[in-house]
């Protein structure tokens, strides 16, 4: 087969490991056996399509969605989806969606005892523009209990998922923020052994994207592939 219709493979550590016993479900979901790697073919290098027109400007405020404004720290997030080589990747779908500012996600299974916002869904998407780049107004989420050990609390962070031409599946990350002193403790951030693969899920202090009187501003770059790609969940 060509070398043009095969992947690379990650270098080692800088892509979460399917069984990190701290991080106690991957304990039962992670592979008992070896993986069986099947070749590659020219389909996974051209598809899947999908419809573009679904995706409107507003999608990408999640501060807008409803009648009144949402409770929180407005944030702006931005950045770039890019390939190996640094080229831009243009028309990807990015979706986001996070917990509110008190920590707590609109879903019937979370449970946490902290208050729901009436105005905010926590969900939004966005198509990548020819620069490749993707702009969120959002607010900040708080951290929560996740019970995954006794006090285990989780980061601050944004759920990433991004689909376009080239990528059988979706593709989902996390976004933390800088500075967050529960990084160190939390065992699904510390499932990457490579250091600086790690900080790849750390945003930036953005002053450039930050609006006066209005939001503060983070950057998150996003890199599909190669040693320095963006450390995805499995």
């Amino acid at each position: 087969m060509n070398d043009a219709h095969r992947y690379r493979k990650f270098a080692a550590g800088t892509q979460p490991e399917y069984l990190h016993p701290a991080y106690v479900s991957t304990v039962k979901r992670a592979p008992s056996k070896p993986l069986i790697l099947l070749p590659h073919t020219k389909t996974e290098g051209t598809g899947p399509v999908f419809g573009h027109s679904v995706v409107t400007a507003g999608d990408s405020d999640l501060t807008k969605q409803h009648a009144g404004e949402p409770l929180g720290e407005r944030i702006v997030v931005s950045g770039r989806v890019l390939d190996e080589d640094g080229r831009a990747v243009r028309g990807a779908l990015v979706e986001v969606w996070q917990a509110n500012a008190a920590g707590r996600y609109l879903h019937k299974v979370d449970q946490h005892r902290a208050p729901l916002d009436p105005n905010f869904s926590g969900c939004g998407r966005a198509m990548t523009d020819d620069e490749g780049r993707y702009r969120f107004v959002s607010i900040k989420p708080g951290a929560y209990p996740w019970g995954n050990h006794d006090n285990a609390w989780r980061p601050q962070h944004i759920h990433f998922s991004l689909f376009g031409a080239g990528l059988l599946t979706r593709l989902v990350t996390q976004m933390y923020f800088p500075g967050d002193p529960l990084l160190e403790f939390d065992p699904v951030f510390n499932s990457i052994a490579d250091e600086n693969a790690r900080r790849r899920l750390i945003s930036r202090f953005d002053w450039e994207t930050t609006q006066p009187s209005y939001a503060l501003g983070y950057r998150f770059d996003i890199v599909l592939r190669g040693r320095e790609r963006t450390p995805v969940e499995k």
